[in-house]
């Protein structure tokens, strides 16, 4: 305890605060098992032994914290003991920690918010519907807010107000959670393919020592700040442009008399998963990647064509072919 003066106010003299294993458990919110653990796995010094009993210190409380908001940001135990060892042997952490929270911060200006469920009854049709608001929480449209059943966080409220302004115009709720989903899968595939551009042409250079040096994590972290909406303006952009050429060519559909044809040479776009990409750039390279999947899907279309025919010969059937 600190030594106080006889006005009751501490000196500056403190003694060290002192805890037993079961104190620094509730202090910090591990458990018992989870520090010996960690001290097995040498991710927590040592404690004091006094007789029969270990001694913890705030270094001890201090580590324990740092771990668990690693933890919580996604890094594994291993990585986490690479950054701590860093730490110990003089190499600082305090540029790691301040990339780490860079990226792990918002991403953008968008404040959340919160909806009463009444609000939200109201917003999409008058009637509550239990489906709907159990999908909303599966995508994270909405969050449920401990020990409150009549209020929900709502952590885009633009995408929210997307939603009740789709409903509004008549698309049925699950259409909007479908559409959600699929368009999640290809913004994530968006996101995965600039987050490799950047790491191969940016921050390769500062991530080359694991874990960073100290100074480049700083200069890793302020290049995190002055890209961070490269992504979303470039997005923006394109979608723009995209929208354009595409919604033009819709309404000159259905206001044609007669559909135009597709002309079989005409180039579409097609989503692959990202690791999908990082294989087949490893096996043939960037340059080559194009003619290799549309040959590959080029035969595929051909084997299916031919076991097509072979399957029952004496029905004929018509089946597309593909263009020489």
């Amino acid at each position: 305890m600190a030594e106080q003066t006889a006005q009751g106010a501490p000196t500056a003299q403190t003694s060290p605060v002192e805890y037993r294993i079961e104190d620094l458990a509730h202090h910090s919110g591990a458990t018992v098992r989870t520090i010996r653990a960690y001290q097995d796995r040498g991710l927590l010094p040592r404690p004091e032994r006094r007789g029969r009993s270990n001694v913890y210190g705030d270094t001890h409380l201090a580590r324990l914290r740092q771990i668990a908001d690693l933890l919580d940001r996604g890094y594994t135990l291993a990585s986490i003991k690479e950054l701590l060892e860093a730490w110990d042997a003089g190499r600082g952490l305090g540029g790691v920690l301040g990339l780490v929270a860079e990226v792990d911060g918002p991403w953008t200006d968008e404040e959340a918010d919160r909806i009463s469920r009444v609000e939200l009854d109201a917003t999409f049709g008058g009637k509550p519907d239990e489906d709907a608001i159990r999908e909303a929480i599966e995508l994270g449209v909405l969050e449920r807010i401990p020990d409150r059943d009549d209020e929900f966080l709502v952590p885009s409220p633009q995408e929210l107000a997307v939603a009740a302004e789709l409903y509004g115009a008549g698309v049925p709720l699950t259409a909007i959670s479908g559409h959600l989903r699929e368009l999640r899968v290809q913004v994530e595939h968006i996101a995965s393919r600039f987050l490799e551009f950047t790491t191969e042409h940016v921050f390769a250079r500062y991530l080359e020592h694991r874990p960073p040096t100290d100074a480049d994590a700083a200069e890793a972290a302020a290049m995190v700040r002055r890209l961070r909406p490269l992504a979303q303006q470039t997005v923006d952009a394109e979608l723009a442009r995209a929208m354009r050429l595409f919604a033009t060519r819709h309404l000159q559909h259905h206001l044609s008399p007669e559909p135009p044809p597709v002309r079989d040479e005409e180039a579409r776009p097609v989503a692959l998963p990202a690791g999908t990409i990082r294989a087949v750039q490893r096996l043939v390279g960037a340059e080559n990647m194009p003619a290799f999947v549309a040959a590959a899907a080029e035969r595929e279309v051909q084997t299916r064509t031919l076991d097509a025919l072979t399957s029952n010969p004496s029905e004929p059937r018509e089946i597309d072919q593909v263009p020489r």
